[in-house]
């Protein structure tokens, strides 16, 4: 039996997407062999209190909106405390479905207190110790948020596309969703098209159905063309219903005009499911789809381009955000938020848990932002551009990255500042020798691999793995602003170990308290003859306890890189005879700290 009780509380069912969200990540985190799973089912104080006392979990996550669960305050939630009803020792966890990165960087909490404020300083909620936002574009600078992907159901019905193009969408009658938009679209680039669009009256705003037939009656005015032929239901479809809806449309789309401060539509979720082609507007609601390659933005391309393209612009995600990644997901953020409640609700970890785990929950170190620029708000454009590069006449593999090394990768810096020099003009120049090796490495093994299959690990602004993109390769990335960990990635249920070609790290590893677990997981992730590309930052002679930014657990020496990190490495080989000497380190941090560049480069046995 499982000891880890978690209590999973949502309101009472109502047609209602809020009420059906919870529905689904509950009926998947269920599943869960870590923790025990119990839902609550709460429309009132009085319910809270029973199911709290019910199940004394340790942990409450809340599937939360001010307008589903009211009642629930700051001030009701203190009269739990005050009846002593379990005294409220769980950790308060809350979903939170209008997340926006502004909403996540503002959030503050406390013990018992958990503020997110707008940029109107409104107070949205103060009841949460953390909260997770189910938005995987947010960047995770602030260390009390969390986020996860999009549950992905999976549908396991198979459906023809039919002869005549069909058009469908659905959710419930808001003007913003502009259903009048899509039929003009829809008759606009067709000739003959069936539409078939879903508008149930919504619990919330329109239960009398008044706003769903009034948009009902405006699409069918904007009808001229004979063979378009318009279908509009507004029963209320269960989560099969809306399935088979779906996936009897060539094309879903939705086109809403909601403005950037909204959480991520739950409607993609569905679409995604049934696997057929999806089109949407440029709304920042459909902002974790916006980058699929070929488009699927209406703005870019036409209906007829996205349903000739297919559903693979979104295929992974189907994959990546199935029950069993959600699951894990939940998994590892309880796991994080136990570990920092462990002590006290004031959150003051034991000695031995704060070493260990001090790394993954403190805010970026704005000082350092030639390794995390987390004030920039404009990346360079990634549109893939014509290019050509040439590798330098290198002189090693495993070298000192000092002026000599400038000197020799000057070319590589210089592309570098021509693919990207937005976010380049923001670096430390005497630093950018490590992405220009980095970046020289990488370019210069690609014709070694068919399609080869790249990892960059800390990925945030790399401008080696940016430049890479912007020459038209594909790079998977890593980072925990922006997902994963490193070893949490490894342990993800869809991650391929084994199968990338190439994993380069710039100036990562001497982050990580445990070096030894990001070698064993780099090297894991390799397939056989695949090449590991790493810098770090070095100085010989250097011993714990000697001054270095806060920042970095160490800095790395010559015993380290041929003793200790190479014997790490129990299938790969160092790619040829180091030469990490260096007397005079050339390189000065803030006036203060003086150290140099090394690289570290491998290759896996075949």
């Amino acid at each position: 039996m499982i000891e880890k009780k978690v209590l999973f509380v949502t309101h009472g069912k109502k047609q209602c997407g809020v009420y059906e969200f919870g529905e689904d990540i509950f009926n998947a985190i269920k599943l869960s062999k870590k923790y025990n799973f119990v839902k609550a089912e709460c429309d009132s104080l009085k319910e809270l209190k029973e199911a709290i006392a019910k199940h004394n979990p340790q942990a409450i996550i809340y599937n939360y909106t001010p307008s589903s669960m009211g009642w629930l305050t700051s001030r009701a939630f203190k009269s739990v405390v005050k009846n002593n009803i379990a005294d409220i020792k769980a950790i308060q966890v809350g979903i939170i479905h209008e997340a926006t990165q502004k909403v996540a960087d503002n959030a503050t909490a406390y013990r018992n207190k958990f503020i997110i404020k707008e940029p109107s300083k409104k107070v949205i909620n103060s009841i949460f110790d953390y909260y997770i936002a189910s938005d995987p574009t947010l960047l995770l600078q602030n260390p009390l948020v969390y986020k996860t992907g999009r549950l992905i159901e999976e549908y396991k019905t198979t459906t023809v596309s039919p002869l005549i193009p069909t058009i469908g969408s659905f959710g419930f009658g808001t003007f913003n969703k502009d259903f009048q938009g899509l039929v003009k679209r829809v008759q606009d680039e067709f000739d003959e098209a069936i539409i078939n669009l879903n508008i149930p009256f919504a619990h919330y705003g329109d239960s009398d159905g008044s706003r769903a037939k009034q948009i009902a009656a405006e699409c069918k005015a904007i009808i001229t063309k004979p063979k378009i032929t318009l279908n509009i239901s507004h029963d209320y479809l269960n989560k099969e219903q809306l399935f088979d809806f779906l996936s009897r449309n060539s094309l879903n789309v939705f086109l809403y005009k909601d403005g950037p401060d909204r959480g991520i539509s739950s409607v993609i979720d569905y679409a995604i499911a049934v696997k057929k082609p999806i089109a949407v507007s440029n709304c920042s609601m459909f902002r974790h789809i916006l980058k699929a390659n070929p488009s699927v933005c209406v703005e870019n391309t036409s209906l007829k381009a996205i349903i000739k393209n297919g559903f693979q612009p979104l295929e992974k995600l189907s994959s990546d955000w199935n029950k069993e990644c959600i699951t894990w997901e939940y998994e590892r953020i309880l796991d994080s938020v136990i570990a920092r409640s462990a002590s006290n609700s004031n959150n003051v970890l034991p000695k031995g848990v704060k070493s260990k785990i001090n790394k993954f929950f403190t805010l970026p170190n704005k000082t350092f932002t030639w390794l995390r620029n987390s004030d920039k708000e404009n990346d360079d454009d990634m549109t893939v551009i014509e290019s050509s590069y040439t590798p330098v006449n290198s002189d090693g593999f495993n070298r000192i990255l000092d002026n000599s090394a400038r000197a020799i990768y000057k070319p590589s810096i210089d592309k570098l500042i021509e693919l990207v020099p937005r976010t380049m003009s923001y670096k430390i120049p005497e630093a950018n020798v490590q992405q220009a090796f980095v970046f020289d490495t990488v370019f210069r093994f690609l014709k070694e691999y068919k399609s080869p299959k790249l990892l960059c690990i800390g990925s945030y602004e790399d401008t080696a793995s940016m430049s890479l993109q912007k020459l038209g390769y594909k790079v998977e990335e890593i980072d925990p602003m922006i997902n994963y960990f490193l070893q949490e990635y490894y342990t993800k249920p869809t991650t391929q170990r084994e199968s990338y070609d190439i994993i380069f790290s710039t100036s990562v590893i001497e982050h990580d308290p445990d070096d030894k677990s990001f070698i064993e997981c780099m090297e894991g992730l390799l397939a056989p003859g695949g090449i590991g590309v790493l810098t770090c930052d070095y100085k010989d002679g250097w011993k714990k306890g000697d001054p270095k930014p806060e920042v970095d657990a160490r800095f790395y020496t010559k015993h380290d890189l041929t003793t200790r990190l190479v014997g790490y490495l129990k299938s790969s080989e160092l790619m040829d005879t180091p030469n990490w000497d260096c007397d005079n380190p050339d390189f000065l941090l803030a006036g203060i700290y003086r150290y140099t560049f090394a690289s570290f480069v491998f290759k896996k046995n075949k």
